[in-house]
């Protein structure tokens, strides 16, 4: 199987410049563009490639405070407004000759830093770089020393020196020189600071916030960008609140919040039609193109691309939005519109000036046409990036170049090439720094050498790529998981395919399980960063092979391993070395029975199917284990399962005779360390028992008339409850009742849903849906007050999304969040009455039994397989314990 990307991500980000001019009337801007590559994956004919994005978000809006009675400056300014920037070029060089001439050094650099800004535009780099050098010169500015020579406190000097600072940030963010550029643009904003110009200083944050996500600060940049979008929401409608909103829907865009993305979108763009600014309004279609590709509208998207083409005003503006088109209908299978605009895009790119905007357009368009043109003519366009980059001397770009250009060689099986292509690229990115790219061609190299047979090696890469990944953790999960950051395809294999060659490897003596188990603790670790956008999961756990080697002997753990060609199944007993067996199924039938039983399970007449499935999931995972668990005599199992084995509740497994539960209690681990784990005592004495019978107007879930049953049948068993019912069951009342007292075991028996999204897991209060990032906020000052954590927290009418292959991870989430050793929850939804007949049950075998927790479930599920109206599956199978199983 061919080991290549899937697809590339690049955020095509416009900069925009001003020229220094007293009364300036039409603001217009000279634009350029920088980029970033995020995402590469697997197995191009299964994910699409997604799309450029091309938000206008670095801007600096320059205004003089110095009158210039003369107009060459003037008549430059209409030639530059016209696109006529050679003629522009011609007048400006004659503003600068006569301040020159009239040693007016102030006036001189005003028209340097104008004359900056038209090279620019023109792709003269050089030219550019040399002009700017000379105006900070003639301000007195030492570039090395990053300070001025001679102190000048004149307001009208610092405007200028603060504006030409900002300029040449651009130019050096334009130039691939981020780190430099984020720092010219710190040296700016104090000059602002130092005028008390705020508007300075909110622009100059707007600015840093686009450096910041290009060096992979993605966290940092959306930050900066709320604060700076403060700071102009009691502002009249301007030019740089029409950029400072587009920049923020874009952040909000990567960050999954799609709604609030597009508002924010659409609010830019209505500023810019009342202000009449074509530029900005094509940039907002573009951005709001964008989230409406990621949320699947895809013929909206398209519409939105077409207006960005149609209104933009330059070249460049119209081929991004363009290949963006491209690169969904390539995605949308329409083939032939597809083919139809490869002609104008190839045109309009030869027309571009050389510059970073320009190369990274071109790899853009390879990458996007990777599927309708030949892989000869993509790594000629690649060939042809990697030498223009080489002549701006940008080496980030270069990096890009090389690696998709080993991609392709990796493609056509040219693997000696691929290599050597591969190895400058990761070069370069490590000299730079870049780890968000040098992940990606260490993984490149590592697929590159497993191919060739070298295992060994392949092995030495893919754990340096997983190390770099790690190194990344804290800003790679605050990008969006659909566009920049897409888990499942850019990170996950690397992670599965590390796993996979630990057991290929040939050589003397086991695999080395340890290692194997490890590698996915990481992934479902990354997981869980992923699906809460933050680094959540410290190392504050205990480890799960301790407590089975110390603190209860009764229990194995078992770790499958849902690799292409196998299932690698790792066992724990207790006080005894890891041991695996491997069953050669694949990857792809696990999937399909899961998914299958999964469908069947919740269709009460489907019992003899729901049995066949069982058998087959129990027949890999856990029939070639039987004598080793009979010999060891453990009555507990817990699973860490991987994948899609999440989605459903191992208690099904069926050997032909028996299900699983009924010869183990059964719990689930998200991973190697479980929290704090305690055997049962007195800590049930006390409990917050909440809880909906009755469903709010606004929301269309169905009533849950037993609620008020199940809450007094847990009254009823001696705890000392404090209860929240209906119209008392809201969100502050529940923060406030749950902060007041040590209560162990927290109940609700309401509606709710887990999610593979934080933003759509939620529990459902009487006011509102508490999401599953708001139960930090409910439960934030309980660790400051009590020591003791929740010890049991139950969520008795619960489910996970339909259709959600990765739900489970919002149950994981809600546990995570309320800090809770134990959760007891359902995987999908069941009638009423069946719930409280197990919750009753659960509650009376662990109170008056004083069994573990798993084991008191385990009790509850027999007694429902024995009664008649609740022994199908679909019935007793969903709840299952997280956590500490004790």
């Amino acid at each position: 199987m061919s080991n290549l990307f899937k697809k590339i991500t690049f955020f095509l980000l416009l900069n925009r410049w001003e020229f220094i001019f007293l009364n300036l009337r039409h603001q217009k801007r000279i634009i350029t563009s920088s980029i970033l590559l995020f995402t590469l994956a697997l197995y191009i004919t299964l994910i699409p490639i997604t799309f450029a994005q091309q938000p206008a978000t670095n801007i600096s809006i320059i205004h003089s405070a110095i009158a210039i009675p003369e107009q060459l400056i003037e008549q430059g300014e209409s030639f530059y407004h016209v696109g006529k920037f050679k003629e522009a070029v011609a007048v400006l060089q004659q503003a600068v000759r006569f301040y020159e001439s009239q040693k007016d050094y102030i006036h001189q650099a005003v028209s340097l830093s104008n004359l900056a800004l038209v090279y620019q535009q023109l792709g003269s780099f050089k030219d550019a770089e040399n002009a700017i050098n000379i105006s900070l010169n003639l301000l007195s500015w030492d570039a090395k020393e990053q300070k001025l020579k001679v102190n000048n406190q004149n307001s009208k000097f610092v405007e200028v020196l603060a504006q030409t600072l900002d300029i040449q940030a651009g130019l050096q963010l334009e130039l691939g020189r981020t780190e430099l550029s984020l720092a010219t643009y710190q040296q700016g904003e104090k000059f602002w600071q130092q005028l008390g110009n705020n508007i300075g200083v909110t622009r100059s944050k707007i600015n840093q916030a686009q450096a910041l996500r290009f060096l992979g600060f993605y966290r940092r940049a959306l930050d900066t960008l709320e604060v700076a979008n403060k700071h102009l929401q009691n502002q009249p409608d301007s030019l740089m609140k029409v950029a400072a909103l587009r920049s923020l829907g874009n952040a909000l865009q990567l960050s999954s919040d799609l709604e609030k993305s597009q508002e924010t979108l659409q609010a830019s763009i209505n500023i810019a039609r009342k202000l009449q600014l074509p530029q900005d309004i094509s940039a907002g279609e573009f951005s709001l193109g964008n989230t409406l590709r990621v949320k699947g509208d895809f013929e909206k998207a398209i519409a939105h691309y077409q207006k960005a083409a149609e209104i933009a005003p330059n070249p460049l503006a119209k081929v991004q939005a363009q290949i963006n088109q491209l690169s969904l209908l390539v995605d949308m299978e329409k083939i032939a519109e597809a083919k139809a605009l490869l002609p104008i895009i190839q045109s309009q790119l030869a027309s571009l000036p050389v510059n970073r905007s320009s190369i990274y357009a071109e790899i853009n368009f390879a990458r996007n046409s990777r599927n309708i043109i030949s892989a000869q003519y993509i790594a000629r366009i690649l060939a042809q990036s990697w030498q223009q980059a080489q002549s701006i001397k940008d080496r980030l770009a270069q990096s890009y170049a090389l690696g998709s250009l080993g991609e392709v060689y990796e493609e056509t099986k040219q693997w000696r090439e691929a290599q050597e292509l591969t190895e400058k690229a990761l070069l370069i990115a490590q000299e730079l720094e870049a780890s968000d790219a040098a992940y990606l061609w260490q993984w490149q190299l590592g697929r590159l050498l497993k191919t060739q047979g070298k295992l060994q090696d392949a092995i030495t890469f893919y754990d340096a790529a997983i190390a770099t990944l790690q190194s990344l953790r804290s800003d790679l999960v605050a990008v969006n998981r659909d566009v920049q950051f897409n888990f499942r395809d850019s990170v996950e294999p690397i992670y599965r395919q590390s796993v996979e060659l630990l057991f290929q490897e040939k050589g003397e003596g086991k695999p080395d399980l340890d290692k194997a188990r490890k590698l996915i603790e990481a992934l479902q670790v990354a997981e869980l960063d992923n699906f809460f956008r933050e680094a959540c999961i410290n190392n504050q756990f205990v480890a799960i092979d301790k407590v089975v080697d110390r603190d209860n002997p009764n229990t194995a753990i078992f770790y499958p391993l849902i690799l292409e060609n196998q299932l690698e199944v790792i066992l724990k007993l207790p006080n005894k070395p890891l041991i695996h067996k491997t069953a050669v199924v694949s990857g792809k039938e696990i999937e399909q029975v899961v998914m299958q039983l999964r469908t069947d399970i919740v269709q009460p007449e489907r019992t003899k199917k729901v049995k066949a499935l069982s058998q087959k999931l129990y027949n890999w995972l856990i029939q070639p284990y039987e004598v080793e668990l009979n010999s060891s005599g453990v009555n507990t199992l817990v699973f860490i399962p991987d994948g899609f084995l999440r989605n459903i509740p191992m208690a099904i497994l069926y050997d032909g005779k028996r299900y699983l539960i009924e010869k183990y209690a059964i719990a689930l681990s998200p991973g190697l360390q479980i929290f704090s784990p305690q055997t049962f005592k007195t800590v049930y004495s006390t409990a917050l028992i909440g809880g909906l019978s009755e469903i709010p107007e606004n929301e269309k879930f169905a009533p849950l008339p037993n609620v008020k049953n199940e809450l007094n049948q847990i009254q009823r068993l001696g705890i000392k409850t404090t209860t929240l019912f209906n119209k008392n069951f809201i969100s502050t009342k529940l923060g406030k009742t749950i902060n007041d007292k040590p209560y162990r075991i927290v109940h609700l028996a309401t509606h709710g849903k887990f999610s593979s999204k934080a933003k759509e897991t939620f529990i459902l209060a009487y006011d509102k849906r508490i999401y599953v990032d708001e139960l930090d906020t409910l439960l934030k000052s309980r660790s400051e007050n009590i020591t003791e954590p929740v010890e049991l927290l139950v969520l008795s009418a619960c489910e996970t999304a339909t259709g959600d292959n990765r739900a489970t991870l919002g149950l994981a989430g809600v546990a995570i969040k309320a800090g809770a050793r134990s959760t007891l929850a359902s995987l999908w939804n069941i009638n009423d009455d069946s719930t409280t007949f197990l919750i009753s049950e659960f509650y009376h075998q662990l109170i008056t039994s004083k069994v573990t927790k798993a084991e008191a479930l385990r009790q509850a599920q027999i007694k429902m397989l024995k009664v008649d109206n609740y022994s199908r599956p679909s019935q007793w199978s969903p709840y299952v314990i997280v956590g500490n199983w004790l």
